[in-house]
């Protein structure tokens, strides 16, 4: 590598003390690009977020087939295919495979801590360009959805969002897996019973999309209740029925990036670049979420760059080799 892969803790007080008994100290990881320890140049940054069931050293582990981040940018960056950035992947991990970076009473402000804690971080360890326009925040999937939010919520910290295959449009996408986690929530013996048993081995077979929806609940629909029991969330079915609530799905719904475009309008019109994209035959419908986004966020007054690519939703990573020029190009060099 000609880089460096610098790695840092966080102590967050925001994630301190937080509902899933999930560690407040985190480790940040930052590439810095080639010459950065030979020289005083300031970088804009580029923060990535990964998928769901994965965290943040998932972007650069090794794999004998393929490049992992870092390697694919070294790559742009030798061809001159790729301006300079940081790049920092934090951890927003929870023990149910995934915060969806966003703040909620049942796992923690990951959002907050995202925007807050973890930029105040970087900009203090290293060599940043500290201001919005030189920011920006992309992921794939799960992560995706995290970096739409970021833009929608914090426009003030983020001027530049990428999202590959993000979650959105949930009545499209999300609904579908609705019956296949309640089938597996039923087989375990609820809920209470399969988070335990994820907890002691993680996710086997057909258990994934019900983690998933645990994951989601505890983010989108978070039991009020102080005395409730793990996951501390509501499920947007009758684990005996498998039958839709329609008040918790409301509550989902309510937090899907097409619903939120429109209350976000003078948000996403402060953004540089929206960057999405989608394989044409992904298997959770990314492609009509990413249609979907498309529409309404250049209705919302955006500068958006959509493309839709042969493939599905997982092994998209080489994706990057095209976002993060784009992205690293329309932010703030000074």
């Amino acid at each position: 590598m000609r880089g460096r892969l610098a790695v840092t803790r966080i102590d967050s007080s925001l994630l301190r003390g937080n509902r899933l008994g999930d560690p407040a100290q985190r480790e940040v990881l930052c590439y810095l690009p080639p010459g950065y320890d030979d020289s005083d140049i300031r970088y804009p940054t580029v923060m990535v977020l990964p998928g769901f069931g994965s965290n943040h050293r998932s972007i650069v582990g090794y794999d004998i087939w393929k490049p992992n981040l870092l390697q694919r940018y070294e790559t742009l960056l030798a061809g001159g295919d790729a301006a300079p950035a940081i790049l920092v992947m934090p951890d927003a991990i929870t023990r149910w495979g995934g915060s969806q970076f966003i703040d909620s009473t049942a796992t923690g402000p990951y959002q907050t801590y995202l925007a807050e804690e973890i930029v105040a971080h970087v900009d203090e360890a290293y060599r940043t360009i500290p201001k919005r326009e030189a920011r920006a925040v992309v992921g794939r999937s799960s992560g995706g959805f995290g970096a739409l939010r970021l833009g929608m919520d914090r426009p003030e910290v983020f001027s530049v969002v990428g999202s590959h295959a993000g979650d959105a449009a949930f009545e499209v996408t999300l609904r579908p897996m609705l019956l296949k986690a309640a089938i597996s929530l039923d087989a375990a013996g609820g809920a209470r019973a399969f988070c335990e048993r994820i907890s002691q081995g993680g996710p086997k077979g057909r258990d994934f999309d019900a983690l998933f929806f645990i994951a989601a609940a505890t983010a989108y629909a978070p039991d009020p209740d102080p005395d409730a029991e793990a996951p501390y969330a509501v499920l947007p079915f009758d684990p005996r029925t498998g039958e839709l609530r329609p008040e918790v799905w409301d509550r989902f719904v309510a937090q899907d990036p097409v619903v939120r475009a429109e209350e976000s309008q003078d948000a996403l019109r402060q953004l540089a670049l929206v960057y999405l994209d989608a394989g044409n035959e992904d298997e959770y419908g990314g492609q009509f979420a990413a249609r979907k986004l498309d529409e309404v966020l250049r209705a919302a007054g955006a500068n958006v760059h959509f493309e839709e690519f042969p493939g599905g939703h997982r092994g998209t990573s080489y994706r990057y080799e095209d976002s993060l020029p784009r992205l690293i190009d329309a932010l703030a060099s000074e």
